[in-house]
């Protein structure tokens, strides 16, 4: 018998260090891990002891026997990887990283991390337990009343397992140490050399949430949209939570084929009874409740092999109730020919969208149409969005070995009165910070941020996330990637590189903060609006129902903080 990783695994490798047979493979010090989908366990190795599925964060791994049915392939798929990678046994168990030996110091590390998304607090719970005790202080920002980030406001709102990481974020919220500055907006409330001046080092941990554009005509017609801000929209981000998008239509076409993609595509032709039961918007559950989609096309400009989305999510398309998936393997098959490196999650993908390409539609399902080797041209309608253009590609092996999508002389046009453009994202630069326009992110070696004009790292300023790496892997990703960051800041430390603050604990930067922005939320403020979310889903059975409107919050959060004085 075997324990099994299934869908919802977010690679935060909780589940390596505790296996006693050392059989969960890549491990954090494998180069795989950085860009594996997910993680595998050996069922010819698993002794059955159940140690990984008590430390996964994300309910992901389950007994063999145990498996829901739409996960049972699941089984497979974990086997298939150790048939593809043989167990090495000689292989060393991955061990946690031991709390490093610093100098003593005359006061506690101070350190700001601005950004309280997964890359935030795993930044936090490295330095937490890899400092000594005592030995860390952590203040941590955003600009919005409520933390977690990506896992509040991106993560599909149906993957409730993805969501439970955020009783580990809890946790480490809670230790000694920790302490939030939530509702405070780095740039705008304090500087960046204010932040300096009360810290040893601030690592910006802000995210890349911004769509990347689209250059093709018509993307500003009513009903082209970016694909982030309809999903901050259902997600219940109080910055989108007013908007309204028309889908009063039957067909939406989504341009871009990554897991957002498919998020979208996946909750625009679920039934909105299904919805109900997870942490959507309400305004976004009425308003697909009302809407009339009945199809949605995945346009890919390239083959199903290169697609972005992790195969995970591509299997999930096939298991909502009343919709058929279609794929034509005229559209990929040239994808398969022309590359010859495929890795295991490609060769998952391709035959999976093979089996979706073999299966007959049945009569009044809704359909999620996969199109890949497809490009949009330009974006049709006088008024308001009519159609997209699209053309057909080829691949093309270039010099450096890279695929690439060219251009051939076939076009159509598909009739759509919605479409979401979902082709990549980039990061905000934050007011004194160094920024690359161009890639999007904060301009770094290692985790430590550069001057662009000098090359030469800045004493005391850090990355990590997304800001830091641009917009690839899942949500464990961080983890390794905050792991990085916070050794290289632990170096500078040891090696006395870090700038001292001017003022040397916590009480100063309180008072400033307080100053600058009364209406700031700290963790008592936050449990109390969190609290509050998870009463009203109580009573609508649901796991919560999101406060989108920033001044009710503060309402809740200021309840709290008066009944304290």
């Amino acid at each position: 018998m075997s324990f099994v990783v299934t869908q919802p695994c977010c690679n935060d490798a909780s589940c390596v260090p505790v296996c006693p047979v050392n059989c969960i493979r890549p491990t954090p010090d494998d180069p795989e891990f950085r860009t594996t989908e997910m993680l595998y366990i050996d069922p010819q190795t698993c002794i059955d002891c159940g140690a990984c599925m008590e430390a996964c964060p994300v309910e992901a791994i389950c007994h063999e026997d145990e498996l829901p049915e739409h996960q049972s392939r699941y089984r497979e798929i974990n086997a298939e990887y150790f048939r593809r990678h043989p167990l090495d046994s000689s292989v060393p168990p991955f061990d946690k990283p031991m709390p490093v030996k610093v100098p003593k110091l005359d006061v506690p590390l101070r350190v700001a991390v601005v950004g309280s998304g997964p890359a935030g607090v795993y930044a936090a719970a490295e330095l937490l337990g890899r400092m000594p005790s005592r030995g860390v202080e952590i203040e941590m920002f955003d600009r919005l009343p409520t933390p977690w980030g990506l896992v509040r406001a991106a993560v599909a709102p149906d993957h409730l397992g993805t969501k439970a990481i955020t009783e580990v974020f809890r946790k480490i919220a809670a230790k000694p140490g920790f302490r939030f500055h939530l509702n405070v907006e780095i740039g705008r409330h304090l500087t960046n050399d204010e932040l300096l001046a009360h810290h040893h080092a601030v690592i910006y941990a802000v995210g890349a949430l911004e769509d990347r554009e689209l250059d093709i005509p018509g993307t500003e017609l009513p009903g082209s949209v970016g694909a982030t801000e309809f999903v901050a929209w259902y997600n219940g981000h109080p910055d989108f939570a007013h908007r309204t998008f028309d889908l009063g239509c039957e067909r939406a076409v989504i341009i871009g084929n990554g897991n957002v993609a498919l998020d979208v595509a996946r909750l625009l032709v679920t039934d909105p009874d299904e919805l109900v039961r997870t942490d959507m918007a309400e305004h976004a559950v009425e308003a697909l409740r009302k809407g009339k989609i009945r199809e949605v096309v995945v346009l890919g400009r390239r083959g199903v092999t290169q697609a972005a989305y992790t195969t995970p999510e591509l299997l999930a398309l096939g298991s909502i109730p009343g919709v058929d998936v279609v794929a034509d393997t005229g559209e990929f098959d040239l994808g398969d020919a022309t590359d010859v490196d495929r890795s295991f999650s490609a060769d998952l993908k391709t035959r999976i969208a093979r089996e979706y390409a073999d299966v007959i539609p049945t009569p009044g399902h809704k359909r999620i149409v996969l199109r890949y080797l497809a490009s949009p041209t330009r974006i049709l309608g006088k008024d308001r969005v009519e159609g997209v253009e699209i053309v057909r590609n080829e691949l093309v092996r270039a010099e450096d070995g890279a695929l690439a999508a060219l251009a051939t002389e076939h076009r159509e046009v598909l009739e759509a009165g919605l479409i979401l453009r979902s082709i990549g994202l980039r990061g905000t630069a934050v007011p004194d910070v160094p920024f690359d326009d161009v890639s999007g992110r904060i301009p770094n070696v290692d985790g430590r941020i550069v001057d662009p004009n000098t090359a030469a790292t800045i004493p005391g300023l850090y990355t990590t996330g997304w800001v830091k790496r641009g917009p690839s892997g899942v949500i464990g990703t961080n983890k390794q990637c905050a792991h990085d960051t916070v050794a290289a800041l632990i170096d500078d430390m040891v090696g006395g590189r870090l700038p001292q603050p001017k003022f040397g604990d916590g009480n100063a930067l309180t008072a400033l903060v307080h100053e600058r922005r009364p209406e700031v939320v700290d963790r008592e403020g936050w449990l109390a609006i969190d609290a509050e979310e998870r009463s009203r889903g109580r009573e609508r059975g649901r796991p919560r129902v999101k406060l989108t409107n920033i001044k009710e919050m503060l309402d809740i959060a200021r309840k709290v903080t008066n009944t304290a004085k």
